[in-house]
């Protein structure tokens, strides 16, 4: 008996030893496994969702209502691939009692909004000069139409406390914030005493902005500008000033709209910001909308990785890719559409049979604009191959 209690007390000591060995020697060598200490998100930005009469005629299935599904059907993969996607909606819903229209007040159905969220977007920015086309109404019931989509909005607010909100988004540990500014309203009235329906471009307000967004906790702070001339290709001297003030202000990234055009990009040497090497772009064009013509037919997805390393905290931009785009106006299957389409289809049209000879024929045309004004000034961005 008392043999047995002996051995047993001995088996019990040289487990004890071995197991504090065991635990000694884990907290010397190492701590407990953590995750990978570099991460890398994409966001993805398209240019603006346009909604003219011809649209909504072209998607209309019965007296009021519409399916706008089928636009991006070829591209939704794109959007849907990216941890962050936004776009700028160029129109309001406000309702089928306001009247639909298209220029020069828009007013889409809600079912316009529809297909958003499925295709891949996150945030939609409204902060433009047709914002306002509706007054506050259309301000106030399109972004009841968004939140009951599923989608964040950014650029117009129902209150002073909503537009002081900022949104700052967590991606796998990385915090983006997002503004949102236009020029102006197309001289619609902003409300003396809501001020706050609407940003417009206010360098004081700005800065504000991004201070606040920092103390907030972001750790990428984008910008969005609803700026610039129309069918321009070339920034004017104004969004290159409105740029350069953003930069000395401390933002990391920021993305233009309005000229209807895809304009150049760059990067540029950050100042008070997170990242040391920031990136720009001034138009990324039309993504959706009836300008059939040259230039104004085409857009581009463009996404830009972000790395952090969580182990020295620091974190940069290790990738910006663009995907051009072009919007099909047709018949598919002997039905009248609206698509958008990878411009790179066009060089294997036998993928994209309803395609006629001139369809494919400015499909490659705007392939090659959007390549020569993108990377034409810049080595740094990569065109993305959908065939790889």
């Amino acid at each position: 008996m008392r043999k047995s209690f002996v051995i047993s007390a001995a088996l019990i000591l040289i487990v004890l030893v071995i197991t504090r060995g065991l635990q000694s020697g884990y907290k010397q060598n190492n701590r407990l496994p953590e995750r990978d200490s570099l991460v890398t998100v994409s966001i993805s930005a398209v240019g603006d969702l346009m909604c003219h009469s011809v649209q909504y005629d072209y998607a209309r299935v019965s007296a009021d209502s519409f399916d706008f599904f089928p636009v991006y059907r070829f591209v939704n993969r794109f959007l849907q691939s990216s941890d962050f996607t936004f776009g700028n909606l160029e129109t309001v819903t406000a309702g089928k009692a306001a009247g639909y229209s298209g220029y020069p007040y828009f007013n889409a159905p809600d079912d316009f909004i529809l297909p958003l969220k499925p295709a891949g977007f996150d945030l939609i920015t409204t902060a433009n000069n047709h914002a306002l086309d509706r007054g506050e109404t259309g301000v106030l019931r399109t972004i009841e139409q968004l939140k009951n989509n599923g989608l964040s909005y950014e650029g117009t607010f129902v209150s002073e406390r909503d537009r002081d909100s900022i949104r700052i988004y967590n991606l796998k540990g990385i915090k983006l914030a997002v503004l949102a500014y236009t020029y102006g309203t197309n001289g619609n009235p902003i409300p003396k005493d809501k001020p706050y329906l609407i940003n417009l471009i206010d360098t004081t307000l700005i800065r504000k902005d991004i201070r606040s967004a920092r103390r907030n906790g972001a750790d990428i702070v984008l910008v969005y500008f609803h700026f610039g001339e129309e069918y321009h290709r070339q920034p004017t001297d104004y969004q290159k000033t409105i740029v350069d003030k953003t930069i000395s202000c401390g933002a990391d990234i920021i993305i233009g709209g309005h000229p209807h055009v895809i304009e150049p990009a760059m990067f540029f040497k950050t100042k008070n910001a997170r990242l040391d090497s920031g990136f720009a772009a001034y138009s990324l064009g039309n993504f959706l909308s009836n300008q059939r013509w040259r230039y104004s037919d085409c857009g581009v997805i463009l996404t830009i990785n972000l790395t952090k390393d969580f182990s020295t905290d620091s974190i940069y931009i290790s990738k910006v890719t663009y995907l051009p785009t072009w919007v099909f106006k047709g018949k598919i299957n002997g039905k009248d559409e609206y698509t958008i389409l990878p411009s790179e289809a066009a060089f294997r049209s036998n993928d994209l049979s309803f395609l006629t000879r001139a369809d494919t024929t400015k499909m490659k045309q705007s392939f090659y604009d959007t390549k020569n004004i993108l990377t034409g000034y810049t080595d740094k961005i990569f065109l993305e191959d959908i065939f790889k």
